[in-house]
């Protein structure tokens, strides 16, 4: 079953939110230890499949880039909600600044691939300078949109 929700799942996953390879690649280490420490102070259930989800994520993640950091866990059935509150969130957020992009008029709305949590204003100053976008703007419409785009904590 891991084999096929890695390969049948994950991987197709992966190539759709096209996301840049990090450089350098201790950025996947430092990300997984990131997203575990947070798991462990995580209070809510809540709190803790969120952080779960970007756990799995950086995994999963790091293993597409081909920088392998840790194997996925073995399946089991209590990680379903697991896996879909991941594909939700992060699927979610890559919309959402796609979306975003196209009413910033970015010079090219297909090439913003992000999926940082757009809850925090400096979190968006950085998409924009990335993607050379007018940051106020972005800013601006970013906080509206956030009023009415469905994001998972």
């Amino acid at each position: 079953m891991l084999n096929l929700t890695s390969t049948a799942i994950l991987r197709p996953w992966h190539k759709l939110l096209n996301l840049p390879r990090q450089s350098p690649p201790s950025w996947y280490h430092d990300r997984l230890r990131e997203e575990l420490i947070e798991r462990e102070e995580a209070g809510t259930p809540l709190e803790k499949l969120s952080e779960t989800a970007d756990v799995f994520f950086a995994i999963s993640r790091a293993t597409y880039d081909g920088y392998p950091v840790r194997e996925m866990p073995r399946f089991r059935y209590s990680h379903v909600p697991v896996y879909a509150y991941m594909l939700a969130k992060y699927t979610s957020r890559w919309a959402f600044y796609r979306a975003f992009a196209f009413l910033c008029d970015a010079p090219d709305c297909r090439a913003v691939r992000e999926v940082v949590n757009p809850t925090k204003d400096h979190k968006l100053d950085q998409v924009s300078e990335r993607d050379n976008i007018n940051s106020d703007k972005f800013r601006r419409l970013g906080r509206w949109l956030r009023r009415v785009w469905p994001l998972f904590p």
